[in-house]
């Protein structure tokens, strides 16, 4: 489906974003692992063949990212596919980025501009490196990783949620904008996946909630699944790597501006 096309991810050391890269390679696509963890990304890089190559860089600096998408298309020849994947929570720092109870009052200037940081300027600048490389081979992708958190009210994580909201709207502006260089941009907002954040978060919860102290982190998440997911099931991060590689592939082809839900029904219950 991919073959012959040149990827690159960011974040893509470990999580959804290594499942993303193994999807593309699956696929046949050539593929650049970017993370702040270059020695992670390397690693991941190297499981997925001779095709594939892990580099550093901070995904919200732009200076990084463009160096490290200039080495990826010197080193592949060009460039297809983009994925902005870095980002995410932080329930390490509940009380600067949100969290329980009375969350908004409790977020710093620091945490906010955090959060934006690490979940809407990585989408930013991750664009602006990919967009001249895509117009120079006469078209492509970006597929922006953004949350169903940007879809509907989140409480518990105003400022992640501000930011995510951003992606699914930079997305939408983006597509109008690059549709007549023939390129693509869509947004996948995932559910409940099991990555370190959450198992951060259901920690916190099995020290704080009496009903859970008994459950292991990972028993805590499957429980909050299953209460709260239409399916039943958890998402996985080859979920969203499967619809990255539709969307980037020519089934995709006449597909752009739309934000896809893969959330087992979650966002139903809150339309």
């Amino acid at each position: 489906m991919l073959k012959g096309k040149i990827a690159i991810v960011t974040g893509g050391a470990r999580g959804i974003g290594a499942g993303i890269a193994r999807c593309l390679a699956d696929e046949g696509a050539k593929v650049a692992l970017i993370d702040v963890d270059g020695s992670e990304a390397e690693a991941t890089a190297e499981g997925l063949g001779p095709d594939a190559i892990g580099l550093t860089a901070d995904a919200s600096s732009d200076d990084d990212v463009i160096a490290a998408t200039e080495r990826a298309v010197e080193r592949f020849g060009g460039l297809d596919i983009f994925v902005n994947n870095a980002g995410g929570g932080r329930p390490d720092r509940i009380a600067t980025l949100g969290g329980f109870g009375n969350p908004f009052t409790r977020i710093t200037s620091d945490g906010w501009d955090e959060a934006l940081a690490t979940n809407l300027r990585t989408t930013f600048a991750g664009s602006k490196a990919a967009i001249p490389h895509l117009k120079q081979r006469g078209g492509g992708s970006i597929v922006n990783i953004a949350s169903i958190a940007g879809l509907t009210a989140m409480p518990a994580t105003p400022a992640y949620a501000a930011a995510k909201a951003g992606v699914v709207s930079l997305t939408r502006s983006l597509a109008l904008e690059l549709a007549p260089d023939a390129i693509r941009v869509n947004a996948i907002c995932p559910g409940f996946l099991w990555t370190r954040a959450w198992e951060m978060l259901a920690t916190m919860m099995k020290m704080n909630v009496p009903a859970f102290a008994d459950l292991t982190p990972r028993e805590i998440f499957l429980d909050h699944v299953k209460r709260n997911v239409p399916l039943g099931v958890e998402q996985t991060p080859e979920d969203v790597g499967a619809l990255t590689a539709f969307l980037s592939s020519d089934g995709g082809a006449n597909i752009t501006g739309q934000a896809i839900t893969i959330d087992g029904g979650i966002t139903l219950r809150a339309s």
